[in-house]
């Protein structure tokens, strides 16, 4: 009597690996096609390299080294005297402060009023689509002229748009005129904070409302059967909907506005406690010209933002692994 072994069973999600499957010459043969398909890329590859990757490198090289213009004979090696003094200058520090300061207060503010705005063009009305092009303009605006509207059309203490308005809603209640108010120098970072917050806010907008609509009606109107108000669907079914978009909307957020410089440069030129880690950099190599300190201080900036798209990263993969789960 025979006895024939059962067929060996394999698990049904168990990763299949054709091309070790394959005859050797039929494998080689595979590879050979692979990499003819990745050739047209190489060009590509060397550019990106050459481009983003070799400039890095040789700014990791200059952080380690005492290199200034006004002393181009004493140029050397210091080892981690560069970063020691990034995390000990008080200078350094206090733009270290402004910059989780700006970035944090920048993408609240901005989540909570692109959330705002978004609920409200997610309803049906009259004209909702040149409502959403309105509101996506400010986004779209150079950040250099952006920044001059709010310096000389909003800000300013003489003829701006604020002072204006404050003037005729004092006006409406009989009283006397407010005192002119000087925004970028009494209120310097909340001036700049206000601009970025104009310009971001759409960004914010389109996330969530991008958000709003993937949400599945059904679920909505199963709850308004069951007795669930606004705030109820709100709360229980829009938030939690909402909170893969939220965190993207806050990652890259963050990613963007640690970068800010135009603002901080055009409206107050990193004057009165507003000059954040861009600023400092710049103002560290272009005034200073002391190339080694601003390397470092690029480097401590390129790691930190890496930290944050990293995160971003992962929150992108799994709003990608929601959608195709569903």
């Amino acid at each position: 009597m025979t006895v024939t072994a059962p067929p060996a069973q394999v698990a049904p999600d168990a990763p299949v690996n054709r091309t070790t499957d394959l005859p050797p010459s039929q494998r080689a043969q595979s590879k050979q096609e692979a990499r003819r398909r990745r050739l047209p890329l190489l060009p590509a590859l060397v550019f990106v390299i050459a481009a983003t990757q070799l400039p890095f490198l040789v700014t990791i090289v200059v952080s380690f080294m005492d290199w200034r213009a006004l002393r181009p004979n004493e140029r050397g090696f210091t080892g981690f005297d560069n970063y020691v003094q990034v995390f000990s200058n008080p200078s350094i520090r206090g733009a270290v402060w402004t910059t989780i300061l700006l970035t944090f207060t920048v993408v609240a503010v901005s989540l909570v009023l692109g959330m705002l705005i978004a609920l409200l063009l997610d309803r049906n009305f009259f004209g909702r689509g040149a409502v959403r092009t309105m509101m996506i303009a400010p986004f779209l605006v150079v950040p250099v002229a952006a920044a001059l509207v709010w310096k000389h059309g909003i800000l300013n203490p003489s003829y701006g748009l604020l002072n204006g308005s404050l003037t005729w809603v004092w006006g409406l209640f009989g009283s006397d005129s407010p005192p002119q108010v000087a925004w970028l120098q009494d209120f310097p970072l909340l001036s700049i904070e206000l601009a970025l917050i104009w310009q971001w806010t759409p960004f914010m907008m389109l996330i969530l409302l991008a958000g709003l609509q993937s949400k599945p009606g059904d679920v909505v109107e199963a709850a308004r059967v069951d007795g669930a108000n606004t705030l109820q669907i709100f709360r229980y079914l829009t938030f939690p909907h909402l909170r893969r978009y939220i965190e993207l909307g806050g990652l890259l957020g963050c990613i963007y506005i640690v970068q800010a410089f135009d603002a901080i440069f055009i409206m107050t030129a990193g004057a009165l406690g507003t000059a954040n880690l861009p600023y400092t950099i710049y103002a560290t190599f272009f005034q200073k010209q002391d190339y080694g300190l601003a390397s470092a201080q690029g480097v401590v900036v390129v790691i930190g933002t890496i930290i944050i798209a990293t995160f971003a990263l992962r929150v992108v993969s799994s709003l990608f692994d929601e959608e195709n789960a569903r």
